[in-house]
């Protein structure tokens, strides 16, 4: 399918690898110019290459720690009026609610809420004038479905969810639309990451926590970051502009509600 968007501009938020880069990955093919963005800068690098050269698309890297004002402003020096922003961000590593500290909900809170607001007020004035824009944010299942440990950043996301409800509707006439996508289990080094800690925990091998966690979803897999790319720049095509404020769980049908 042609989505429509050859010749747009678009900024991905922490896509030197996961799921931000295959959002990245996706909106090249589909002939968009992309800012991609991360903090390690060779890793960047070499993503920036092997995106270009696997779509033909011009990509720019950059290094930069986007939930800092100064990370924001590299970002969008490189791209001041992007006609797509992916928000994605690093979430604060599991802990339990009684062990968090007011520093860290804090700093937690900035990552997965204030950032991608704060990238959404300096991009979106100019999608209104242009009467075209895409927002998509990257959030969490565990916004819909409390994960234990994860309740700083389940609530940080959802504190996100709840606050674009209202302008999503505020921006729909202008052709700009924001939506979210909650990822479950998706074949990731973070998910490698979690499992592994699993594994050590309970002293059994890496393939058996795998196998237990993928039991538990009705598809029996975990999701691949491609497919996930795919459905990202679907939103962002000219033919999703009927879809806005909405949350889409890409979780292979781990949870169980009919709503």
């Amino acid at each position: 399918m042609d989505l429509g968007i050859a010749g747009r501009t678009a900024i991905v938020c922490a896509s030197s690898k996961g799921l931000g880069r295959a959002c990245a990955h996706a909106l090249a093919q589909a002939g968009v110019k992309v800012v991609i963005n991360g903090r390690d800068e060779q890793v960047l690098q070499a993503a920036a290459e092997d995106i270009a050269k696997q779509t033909g698309a011009q990509i720019i890297p950059v290094a930069a720690d986007i939930s800092t004002p100064q990370g924001q402003k590299a970002l969008l020096a490189a791209m001041p009026e992007p006609d797509i922003l992916v928000n994605n961000n690093g979430g604060p590593p599991r802990k339990d609610y009684s062990e968090l500290a007011r520093e860290a909900i804090i700093t937690g809170v900035i990552m997965n809420m204030v950032t991608p607001i704060e990238l959404i007020q300096a991009v979106i004035e100019p999608m209104v004038k242009r009467k075209f824009g895409r927002i998509v944010n990257i959030t969490s299942a565990s916004v819909k479905s409390p994960i234990s440990g994860l309740d700083l950043s389940s609530g940080a996301r959802a504190g996100l969810t709840a606050f674009l409800a209202g302008v999503a509707r505020q921006v729909a006439a202008s052709n700009v639309t924001i939506n979210h996508i909650l990822p479950g289990a998706f074949d990731t080094d973070r998910l490698k990451s979690g499992l592994q800690g699993e594994a050590d925990k309970q002293g059994v091998p890496f393939a058996d926590i795998a196998a237990r966690r993928m039991a538990a979803i009705p598809s029996a897999r975990f999701g691949t970051p491609d497919e996930f790319g795919q459905a990202c720049a679907f939103l962002c095509s000219a033919h999703a502009g009927y879809i806005t404020g909405q949350n889409l769980l890409i979780d292979g049908g781990a949870f169980r509600g009919a709503f």
